[in-house]
């Protein structure tokens, strides 16, 4: 059988109870994870959160699969057409790098269209061929078409200007 990537609806703020669960089964999984840097009272603080809330990606087979819907904390299974949604392994492979490069990543709702996956608008270092849309007024944004979502991320300047380690990624900036 085939492993691929679904995404696992959980009971708000139960990501890491689910993905306990889904270790102590031996099954991958996987909860992207974001730093924010929050200004309360005037003072700087850095919070991790999920980026996705309430989402479990889950790397399994569709007779594991349905197993799964039974464990505690999981409500359902991301769907698409009526059946289970299979995420592409390069989006995936594209979240775990973005959220490890950039902090203060920001979500945003997509019209889901077929036209995304054949157009080739960059070619990026996350390997999600015509998905990364813009670099552009210290923003970088990927689109992840089989979720609905664009993944937003607000680059420190040092980061625009080659300062930090993203401008080894051959990102080609946007004109404006």
């Amino acid at each position: 059988m085939q492993k691929n990537w679904y995404v696992l609806y959980t009971r708000p703020q139960c990501e890491k109870k689910v993905a306990t669960l889904l270790a102590k089964r031996k099954i991958e999984s996987f909860i992207p994870y974001v730093n924010m840097d929050l200004t309360r009272l005037k003072k700087n603080k850095t919070v991790t959160r999920p980026l996705f809330k309430s989402y479990v990606f889950v790397y399994t087979t569709a007779t594991e699969f349905s197993s799964l819907l039974h464990a505690d904390g999981v409500i359902s299974v991301l769907h698409w057409l009526g059946k289970p949604a299979i995420i592409a392994e390069t989006e995936v492979n594209a979240i775990k790098e973005f959220t490890t490069d950039y902090q203060n990543i920001d979500l945003e709702k997509l019209q889901v269209n077929s036209n995304l996956l054949e157009k080739s608008f960059y070619k990026s270092a996350y390997s999600v061929e015509g998905n990364l849309v813009a670099v552009q007024n210290k923003t970088i944004k990927i689109n992840l078409p089989s979720l609905g979502y664009a993944m937003i991320a607000n680059l420190k300047e040092e980061s625009v200007f080659g300062l930090d380690k993203s401008m080894s990624r051959n990102y080609l900036f946007a004109q404006s």
